[in-house]
Formats: C-alpha cells, sequence, structure tokens
C-alpha cells in the first residue's frame, strides 16, 4: 500500500512537471511571438514584455505573489505549496526555452488554436494532480472554493478582461479575437482534460415494461443498471426510472433494443463525461472478483445464486 503511494506521488510530480512545460512551450512557440495576450498573468506579462521588454516568466513570478498570500488564506498551505512549485518552474522554463526554441509560425490562426491547445493540455494536467500554474488558473480554483462554477468557465472570465487590456494596447481588435480563440479553445481543453471526453452515453428509461428492458440490458447488450424511484408529477402514479451508462458504441443497439421492446418507452440520453468502474475502468480480474461477490451476496440472500434482476 505505501510502495502504491509512493508510486502515485513520483507519477502525479511526472504529469505536474508535463503540464507545466507544456504551459510554457504553449507561450514561447505560439503566443508571445505573436502577441497573443490570452489572458491571465501571463497576458499580463505579454503586454509589459512589448512595452518594456521585461522577461515574460520573471513578470509573471513577481505578480504571482499576492495571488499565492490569498491563496495560503483560503485553501491552506498545501495546495499553494504545490502552486507555488509549478508557477516557479513554469517562470523560469518561459524564460529558458525562449531563447531556445524556434517559432513554428507567425499564422494568427495557428498560433491561437495551437497554443490554446497546448495551455490547456498543459493547465488541465496540473489541474488533475492538484495543483496550479499561478495567474488565473490560481485564481480561478481559489474562486471556485466560493461557488459552483467550473474551472474552465472561471478562466474565460478573468482572461476576457485582460484581453481588452490588450485590445487598448496593442490597438489591435484582430489580436483581441485571436486571443478570445486561445481562450476558448484553452477552456475547452482543460475541461476535457478534467472532465473526460464524454466516451459514454448515460440512458434513463421510463417504460411500462420495466422488467423486459432491465433483461434485455442486461442479457443482451452485457451492461449493468440501477433502478430508481420516480413518481409521475401529473398522474401521480409511482414509475421505475432504468439508468444504465454504455459506450458510443453501442449506443445504436440500446436504442435497437428499446425499439423492439418498448417503442413507447420515455428515454433521456445524455453524456457522461468519466465513468469509473465495472465495464469501462475495472480491470478484468477486478471484474470477476465483483460478480463472484455479487453472486455470492445474492446466494447469502436466498434469491438461489441466479441472476440479479439489476446490477449496480
Amino acid at each position: 500500500m505505501r510502495h502504491h503511494s509512493w508510486a502515485r506521488r513520483v507519477l502525479d510530480f511526472l504529469v505536474l512537471n508535463l503540464g507545466v512545460l507544456l504551459v510554457a512551450l504553449s507561450f514561447d512557440l505560439f503566443l508571445v511571438p505573436n502577441r497573443i495576450a490570452a489572458g491571465g498573468l501571463s497576458g499580463v506579462a505579454t503586454i509589459l514584455f512589448y512595452l518594456f521588454r521585461a522577461p515574460v516568466g520573471l513578470v509573471m513570478l513577481i505578480l504571482n505573489v499576492p495571488l499565492f498570500v490569498w491563496g495560503i488564506v483560503r485553501l491552506g498551505w498545501g495546495f499553494a505549496l504545490r502552486s507555488l512549485y509549478a508557477t516557479v518552474v513554469l517562470s523560469l522554463a518561459t524564460d529558458l526555452l525562449a531563447s531556445v526554441v524556434a517559432v513554428p509560425t507567425h499564422d494568427l490562426l495557428l498560433a491561437a488554436l495551437f497554443g490554446g491547445v497546448l495551455s490547456g493540455l498543459g493547465l488541465g494536467l496540473t489541474f488533475r494532480v492538484g495543483s496550479t500554474t499561478g495567474g488565473s488558473d490560481f485564481a480561478a480554483v481559489v474562486l471556485q472554493s466560493y461557488m459552483s462554477i467550473n474551472v474552465g468557465q472561471l478562466l474565460f472570465a478573468l482572461n476576457a478582461a485582460v484581453v481588452l487590456a490588450a485590445l487598448v494596447v496593442f490597438r489591435s481588435p484582430e489580436l483581441a479575437m485571436y486571443a478570445l480563440i486561445t481562450i476558448f479553445v484553452e477552456s475547452w481543453v482543460v475541461d476535457a482534460v478534467q472532465e473526460g471526453l464524454g466516451y459514454a452515453k448515460t440512458f434513463f428509461i421510463i417504460s411500462e415494461h420495466s422488467e423486459k428492458v432491465q433483461r434485455a440490458i442486461i442479457d443482451r447488450l452485457g451492461r449493468g443498471a440501477t433502478v430508481l424511484a420516480g413518481r409521475g408529477a401529473y398522474t401521480g402514479q409511482d414509475r421505475q426510472v432504468i439508468l444504465t451508462v454504455v459506450a458510443r458504441s453501442e449506443v445504436t443497439r440500446l436504442k435497437s433494443i428499446m425499439h423492439e421492446v418498448d417503442p413507447l418507452a420515455f428515454v433521456i440520453v445524455a453524456d457522461a463525461r468519466e465513468v469509473l468502474g465495472e465495464g469501462f475502468t475495472m480491470p478484468v480480474g477486478a471484474r470477476q472478483g465483483a460478480r463472484g461477490a455479487a453472486r455470492a451476496a445474492a446466494r447469502a440472500a436466498g434469491d438461489g445464486g441466479g441472476k440479479p434482476k439489476v446490477s449496480v
């Protein structure tokens, strides 16, 4: 168990450094050379770089000091120290890499898109290991502790204010529009890394033939289902709501099964951004063990060891 804990810490450390490196590369390869001030303290540092030739990394580090004081007060030393490490490494990497990397393009659209993807991927990775790279993403995480808004949306709002400042300084609506593209792409990628890409679908099914639907899902599709107790708001009648999660490749099959078993069923299909557990992320050995435990529990409950009507 202790070995697993250390292995996890090492992996988190490697992921954190990879995320920081990707963010630094997004600055040096695409954003700063093309005057795309895509919000946050990096955007402020980009503006100051073109006004006073101040090093981007150093400016970001100095501007982060008051944010870290706020973060320590609100979230404690643990989170702040992890973020402090990432912020220092990002600042150093940004200034060091700027002198050795070659800018691949000065096409503003390509720079905005690839800068947003790299930055969003890097930020998403750092968020996943419980850290930030300082700046607006640090402020977004702190603000999220006050309100129920996802990090991507908060980043977009904070960064938009910096874009307006860049519009005034660079006097270029075109650069501001490209910066907004970068921010949009970055926010989307951050949320995708954080929450998943929606590789599964959730079905909520209300049917007059609930038992047949459950059996069809379990026997014909090989998926589990959970039955929730519901009641019709208009009729006041008790109803069963079947909840099941399937892979994208199984959506058409389940729709076909539903059309066959009960074409009048009420079905809601929604994205499942991330699914953990049997049939999705559970290893085969663990899956078999879980099924064996479920059968044993069923026999202990006196159902003869047959298949359960509903599996979770």
